[in-house]
């Protein structure tokens, strides 16, 4: 009775305003009033959807865990207009009549129901604060609040029904690949553990699992979406191991760690020192099966002769989700290019970097329209991928040596929906180069992609120039350019850099990077070599007249702020796993300071006018650090050098007196990290 209540009273006010007007004003297009379902939560007069500024409805609505997003003022009335707002997927209600908010041109009352609950929420009373529970819910919110609800939308209403029915398939699968990645974290097993607010349900179901995930919050004991902050126990491992110590460390001291631990597609079965590796289609067969049905259901659909490639991989990707062979289905993927295929699609289990041991790959789906804009950069970029790689093979020095490479650059994307592995909390996968292992990853025959529809919005824009003007002064904010084009250029040069040099099946002495480095610190180290060869072929391209001066110097003041980026997030997580990318740009940032390349001035004042204390970049010092830092980390891996890689760590990563991490962190947190949301208009 209480929460209706103040339902009531929140909605009764909606109309109010500032300034006075004769009547509330209609925004359904009906020219009536939009009233509430009788009987309904809520039920009161009339609104005008205009209580709330977008940036707070969109916030609030994450906090209510309503699938409900204000796109843009377009007409700037400072109202929700029918035109304006978005379903979004992946909620617990998506798809369903509750969450349908435009019909027939107008809002729904669903709409208005929605509206009134969110309203209600930002005037509710604040938990208690003296109460466990009242931190945790105030805790919670707070990790909400480090989110920006950032839309991914495609309207793909133009395709024909053919299409249409295929993508209607994909969805399907996306929702499948979702529940065995529940399943495989360790999420699944906790939802009926969940309390009854609507903010711990949303952070769960953002974060995957009741971890809190925000750079303020993910420390904090109390902060979980379940009261007493269970652990989550990852269905990868036996649940009894994954309550020692440095169980990871364990395993990998294990005789037949080959076997078990670096047996990617497996998962760890027994008790004790019986212990043996399951393929992944024996330990998760209902649910590997169902996705190998639709994916098949999905190449059914798909009616446009066109399109053989990528019906030939939905076929070999549903039998390698039935046999756990992945081979077949990785050369099918290679063979599919910009030029055979308007779609780009990726389901398989690839990354590991989302688990404790970083060896179990997660399942993935990433469902995307290829851009054809990637040609222009492939013209420019295929013709010296040889060239590219004698250029960082020289760096790596012996006993690495230059090899053939023939990888496809880059494809670029525009994102539908990413399910799975793919989907994160706070920021996106913006570029990936696949597969990690196998033939096809030796021969250089993979697919590099760069995700052109992320982060290229103009909130996430404005936000990073704010976050880069807090740190840098105002001559180096003169390289920084507030367009898409140094970022993607990164992003490209970054995912081609996991071909070249020693990469994921480079062998030292016979061991893979993971048995020489460990998990963790071996996805660390190729992230660092990528990222690190990134920055590097800028002055390779620029020499080559491939990119123009100006776009150069972007591009480095891109990549800086993409470090200073990463390592505000911290360097491990609140259960004390390593963030490779805060790792390796922590290490970046350290180099680069030590070098002189990069220079922190207490007294200077920042591009922003506002903040004392700023960071220069110096171009002279740049290319020369750069080049040293690419023989250090390509030479570290060539070497299989764990000491070294260990000593970058401790220099870099767990001290503070190079690298100024809480500085950093403390700016780059007064703007919430991008939290990706999608919807699909069919």
């Amino acid at each position: 009775m209480k929460s209706a209540l103040l339902l009531v009273t929140a909605l009764g006010c909606l109309g109010c305003k500032a300034k006075p007007e004769p009547q509330p004003r209609s925004k359904d297009g009906s020219g009536s009033a939009v009233t509430v379902p009788a009987g309904s939560a809520g039920a009161a007069s009339s609104t005008s959807f205009d209580v709330l500024p977008r940036a707070e409805l969109n916030r609030w609505a994450v906090r209510t865990n309503l699938p409900l997003y204000w796109i843009a003022d377009a007409d700037d009335d400072k109202a929700v207009d029918p035109d304006e707002v978005a379903s979004l997927l992946f909620y617990p209600t998506s798809g369903t009549p509750a969450a349908k908010w435009v019909e027939g041109g107008k809002l729904t009352p669903a709409f208005t129901t929605a509206y009134a609950t969110i309203v209600a929420a930002s005037r509710a009373a604040p938990p208690d604060p003296s109460t466990d529970e009242g931190k945790r819910q105030l805790l919670i919110g707070r990790d909400l609040d480090q989110g920006r609800t950032t839309l991914v939308r495609s309207d793909l209403t133009a395709l024909s029904a053919d299409d249409k029915a295929f993508v209607g398939h994909m969805m399907k699968i996306g929702s499948l690949v979702d529940e065995l990645y529940d399943l495989q974290n360790g999420s699944a097993a906790l939802i009926s553990k969940l309390p009854a607010d609507a903010a711990s349900h949303s952070a769960f179901r953002r974060n995957r699992g009741p971890k809190c995930v925000g750079p303020a919050t993910e420390n904090d004991p109390l902060c979980s979406a379940i009261p007493g902050a269970p652990k989550p126990i990852f269905d990868l491992y036996p649940p009894e191991l994954q309550g020692e110590d440095k169980f990871c460390a364990k395993l990998e001291a294990r005789k037949d760690a080959k076997e078990l631990l670096h047996a990617h597609f497996s998962v760890i079965r027994g008790s004790g020192d019986d212990l043996k590796a399951v393929p992944y289609t024996e330990a998760y067969k209902p649910q590997m099966s169902a996705i190998a049905r639709e994916l098949e259901a999905a190449a059914d659909a798909m009616k446009d002769p066109a399109e053989a490639a990528l019906v030939t991989y939905l076929r070999a990707a549903a039998k390698s989700f039935e046999t756990n062979d992945w081979i077949p289905a990785d050369e099918a993927w290679a063979k599919m290019t910009v030029d055979n295929s308007k779609w780009y699609v990726r389901i398989a289990p690839d990354e590991v970097y989302w688990e404790p041991c970083s060896q179990k790959a997660g399942v993935h789906l990433t469902f995307a329209r290829i851009n054809q804009a990637s040609k222009a950069w492939q013209q420019k970029l295929v013709p010296v991928q040889q060239e590219m790689e004698a250029a960082i093979a020289a760096r790596a020095g012996a006993p690495y040596t230059a090899r053939k490479v023939t990888f496809h650059l880059p494809d670029f994307i525009d994102i539908i929906i990413n399910a799975g592995d793919d989907r994160d909390a706070l920021g996106a996968t913006i570029g990936q180069s696949l597969p990690n292992w196998g033939p096809v990853a030796n021969e250089g025959r993979g697919r590099t992609v760069a995700m052109t529809n992320i982060n290229t919005d103009l909130d996430s824009m404005a936000a990073r120039r704010a976050q880069a003007e807090s740190l840098l002064d105002a001559a180096s904010m003169k390289t920084y350019a507030s367009s898409p084009e140094p970022s993607l250029l990164n992003t490209i040069l970054h995912e081609a850099c996991h071909n070249l040099g020693p990469a994921h099946e480079y062998k030292v002495g016979g061991k893979a990077a993971g048995e020489v480095f460990s998990g963790p610190i071996a996805s660390m180290m190729e992230e660092l070599k990528a990222q690190t060869g990134a920055l590097f072929l800028v002055e390779f391209l620029r020499a080559k007249k491939l990119i123009p001066d100006a776009l150069a110097a972007n591009t480095y003041a891109d990549g800086l702020v993409w470090a200073f980026g990463h390592t505000s997030q911290g360097m491990y997580t609140g259960s004390k796993e390593r963030k490779t990318y805060p790792n390796l740009a922590a290490i970046q940032i350290g180099f680069l300071l030590e070098k002189g390349a990069l220079t922190w001035d207490p007294k200077a004042m920042a591009a922003n006018g506002k903040d004392t204390g700023a960071f220069t970049i110096h171009r002279d010092k740049l290319i020369p650090a750069v080049q040293e830092m690419m023989s250090t980390a390509a030479g570290i891996k060539a070497r299989g050098d764990r000491k070294a890689a260990e000593e970058l760590i401790k220099k870099y990563v767990d001290a503070s007196t190079v690298v100024p991490h809480e500085l950093i962190r403390e700016r780059f947190g007064r703007h919430p990290k991008p939290s990706f949301v999608y919807a699909v208009a069919l």
